[in-house]
């Protein structure tokens, strides 16, 4: 049997899941998991920030191949896929310096401006169809500058690049995470050195961009050692949207939803909309698979939920607030895209400022799930004015995809047909890339087709 394993990374855990092809069909089974999530501590610049442990989460991935191994499902071929814009700056020994810091930390804060004062931020849009956000790769880079971590620095690399560096000794850049840091210019497909140069960036740590489907190279001989076994390393699309989006039964172009942490609503397009149309309503124009790309947007998701869920120190799984939610309807409108929700101390007390009174676990839920309908729908409308198209059918995937609540809210605010599934998009569309780049899957029409016939894919 030749098997296939995405190592699936986001924001509050990981996933190995191993695949193989059978009768026109792909079969996957989950054989390990870990936890995830930022932490505080003193960084390079001597403050504290949000950062990941990402010595630690290398060693959950080589716990996992090594698992693979021992269930007698050693892989074939490899591939890792994680969230965008993180990264790794290597020094002269190829070590991490200052490790990898978090998105959600606020160093940010004191670099848009600075940025914006020398590339304003409608002729970054112009260029790399990228929306602002305050965790912009753009935007971090400029704090290593100003704290002298970039003069250190030998190369940089997104963190999946970064993983599968330490896995092969290979540095290659992947071109779909690669976008997301705000520095791909939309034509070329390639980085934009006009960026780099205006904002004084190191020129040598951007290299030349590699696209999904490609080899990265073998296991060293130390990772196969501790593994077990010797095996490809793949690039899949290697952000994690990318991937999910690879995975979902879409028809020509057909509109998605990627349900996670996130929710990115968007659709697949030929070529960049970077007017100022697609810019004013928020819309982002990031890589896919043969310089396409996913013209989305980033609506806050089930992050509000899940941070609920953890102050109220995991009492409750996510079915329960469902039907929590379900059982407690109240009409409350709130902007779950307001900056309040992004990395606030006490989630349920920014949620209960925003209705203007305390809400019950399961009212807070409800409010939660109504005002992303209402976002999903909103945001859907500003994607038909700029295309020009009408859309009469809607996709969600990834593991938002479970939530039936959610998805008939959904289905009630924006009046489109909904098809929900597969659940484990990101994975499954890590695993279809890498058949594809080598040779087993013709095409990703091909293996969305073999996606179609393979997992459970229902109109709600």
């Amino acid at each position: 049997m030749k098997y296939y394993l995405a190592i699936d990374i986001g924001a509050s855990s990981g996933r190995h899941i191993v695949a193989y092809l059978e009768n026109g069909k792909m079969v996957t089974e989950e054989i390990y998991r870990f936890q995830n999530g930022p932490v505080s501590q003193i960084a390079y610049d001597g403050k504290e920030h949000l950062v990941w442990e990402a010595e630690r989460l290398y060693t959950e991935i080589l716990n996992g191949l090594k698992k693979a191994g021992e269930l007698g499902k050693a892989p074939y071929a490899i591939g890792i896929d994680t969230w965008g814009v993180d990264y790794a700056l290597l020094d002269e020994n190829d070590k991490a310096i200052g490790g990898v810091y978090c998105y959600r930390d606020s160093r940010t804060d004191e670099t848009i401006d600075k940025v914006h004062e020398i590339l304003p931020f409608e002729k970054l849009y112009a260029k790399t169809g990228i929306q602002f956000s305050t965790f912009n790769s753009v935007y971090q880079f400029y704090h290593d500058k100003m704290t002298g971590r970039m003069a250190n620095a030998k190369s940089m690399l997104m963190l999946p690049d970064y993983f599968n560096f330490r896995l092969t000794g290979v540095k290659k850049q992947e071109y779909t995470n690669a976008t997301t840091t705000g520095m791909v210019n939309a034509i070329t497909h390639e980085w934009d050195e006009e960026i780099i140069e205006k904002l004084g960036y190191n020129k040598e740590i951007f290299g030349e961009l590699t696209q999904p489907g490609s080899v990265v190279g073998e296991l060293t001989d130390e990772v196969a050692s501790f593994v077990g076994y010797k095996a490809l390393v793949m690039l899949p699309a290697t952000h994690d949207t990318a991937s999910a989006v690879l995975a979902a039964p879409l028809s020509g172009q057909t509109p998605y939803i990627s349900s996670g942490t996130w929710s990115l609503l968007g659709v697949e397009q030929n070529a960049a909309h970077t007017d100022k149309a697609a810019m004013e309503v928020g819309y982002s124009n990031e890589g896919s698979v043969n310089k396409t790309f996913r013209f989305q947007i980033n609506i806050m998701g089930l992050w509000m939920i899940q941070q609920v869920r953890h102050e109220l120190e995991d009492k409750y799984s996510f079915a329960q607030l469902a039907q929590m939610a379900k059982e407690n309807p109240v009409d409350i409108e709130i902007n779950v895209n307001d900056q309040t929700f992004f990395a606030p101390k006490s989630m349920i007390g920014a949620i209960n400022e925003a209705a203007g009174r305390e809400l019950s676990v399961g009212e807070m839920a409800y409010v939660i799930y109504k005002n992303l309908a209402r976002c999903y729908d909103s945001s859907l409308k500003a994607l038909e004015d700029v295309t020009g198209e009408k859309y009469d059918t809607l996709n969600i995937i990834g593991g938002g995809s479970q939530n039936k609540l959610l998805n008939a809210l959904t289905k009630e605010h924006t009046g489109k047909k909904v098809i929900a599934g597969p659940a484990e998009g990101t994975a499954i569309g890590n695993l279809m890339m890498q058949m594809v780049g080598l040779g087993d899957v013709e095409n990703v029409a091909a293996g969305r087709e073999i996606i179609k016939n393979s997992f459970d894919i229902y109109e709600v």
